[in-house]
């Protein structure tokens, strides 16, 4: 009889401190509905800011904490500018040292979530960064064009992260 108590108790107790939901950031655990503009690009690469922002969205929506909505029912907005993408070299011809076969490009997203009801209250902000590689073919543009998108998912998976976990 005891023995069947001690183990109703410890199978009792062996959940204690579990919740059910996800475990937002105190700061934003009134936040539901985000609202993303269209984001902003400091770099030169053409159309980065529209990829940015469409990974972004796709992120906020696979990680299924927060809905995306538009601004008039926004809890938050989250913008964010396309800082820099860098390619690194990482292989090279056998008979050209300075021809790249294999490239790596970096991304870096600077995002900042604000309330939507006090624009001038930071919820949030942070810089994420996101990589991809990928191999040079005839036309260096198309492969770093490629590539592109799957840098930004990267990054905005790990921003989403940042704001959905608080890590």
């Amino acid at each position: 009889m005891r023995t069947a108590l001690f183990l109703i108790a410890l199978a009792a107790t062996s959940c204690t401190g579990y919740q059910l939901g996800g475990a937002k950031p105190a700061v934003l655990r009134d936040v539901r509905n985000i609202n993303v503009p269209m984001f902003q690009n400091d770099t030169l690469h053409p159309r980065a800011e529209a990829l940015a922002t469409s990974a972004a969205a796709d992120a906020i929506v696979l990680d299924g904490t927060y809905r995306i909505t538009d601004i008039d029912k926004a809890d938050a907005i989250l913008s964010g500018t396309v800082h820099t993408i860098t390619y690194t070299p990482l292989r090279s011809t056998r008979l050209d040292t300075l021809r790249p076969e294999e490239l790596q490009n970096q991304v870096t997203i600077n995002w900042t979530l604000k309330d939507a009801r006090d624009p001038m209250k930071v919820l949030a902000s942070g810089s994420s960064t996101g990589s991809s590689r990928f191999f040079v073919d005839s036309n260096l543009q198309t492969s770093r064009n490629n590539a592109l998108p799957d840098a930004l998912q990267r990054a905005s998976a790990s921003m989403v992260s940042r704001i959905a976990n608080g890590f």
